[in-house]
């Protein structure tokens, strides 16, 4: 292929050549009088002449052609050359991509470890603390009927206290003195009960406002 390019230059050259020596012809020389002319000489040497104008030509072509084909060749010297860079760049950013991925994988598998073992651990108090919130429950439940059951003696210990006490009022024979001195024992017995009512009152109150609490703790334990 390259042998048949070549032939054709060469042919273009001499063709080229020969169209500026055809129209463009050099001057006669000039002949001397009185000498003899040879001219098979001077057309050996114009001949000449024209075969080392057309080799000058030729050499010529083909040094612009050595110098294209060596730009060429460093040019795809270049070029292969920044390919094989942007592969080796591509490779570089290949692998940082995947360890990348492989720590974000990495970090997001010890969070959900971590949130694993926090969700257990936060389970694992929480039972115990309804456990244990159970048991003071079951306690005070305890507690509670205790003094309920207690309540109930002092109660009945009280009913029958003031039905001995409880006696019907023989004030018909009493003098002034008299009456004063029991309507005072009357009111000092009134003034009792209601206080002991009103301490009944206040410790019932308490012992609800402990079970609500206690209810509505286990019911916030219960939702978390």
């Amino acid at each position: 292929m390259m042998s048949t390019i070549h032939v054709k230059t060469l042919r273009w050259i001499y063709i080229v050549y020969v169209l500026r020596n055809t129209f463009i012809r050099p001057s006669a020389p000039k002949i001397p009088d009185g000498e003899k002319v040879d001219f098979d000489d001077i057309q050996k040497k114009r001949q000449n002449k024209d075969l080392i104008e057309l080799q000058t030509l030729i050499d010529d072509h083909f040094e612009c052609r050595k110098k294209e084909e060596e730009e060429l060749i460093a040019l795809k010297d270049r070029i292969e050359k920044r390919r094989a860079e942007r592969a080796e760049q591509q490779r570089i950013r290949s692998e940082k991509d995947k360890e990348r991925q492989a720590r974000r994988e990495a970090e997001r598998m010890r969070k959900e470890d971590a949130e694993a073992q926090k969700k257990a651990e936060d389970d694992a108090k929480k039972k115990s603390a309804l456990t244990n919130m159970g048991s003071g429950y079951s306690g005070h439940l305890q507690k509670a009927e205790q003094k309920r059951g207690k309540k109930q003696t002092e109660r009945e210990k009280k009913k029958k206290i003031l039905a001995e006490r409880r006696k019907p009022l023989n004030i018909d024979h009493l003098s002034d003195d008299k009456l004063k001195d029991k309507a005072k024992e009357l009111w000092d017995s009134m003034h009792n009960l209601v206080s002991d009512k009103f301490d009944c009152l206040e410790r019932l109150n308490r012992q609800k406002y402990e079970v609500i609490s206690l209810r509505n703790r286990i019911d916030e334990l219960q939702k978390q």
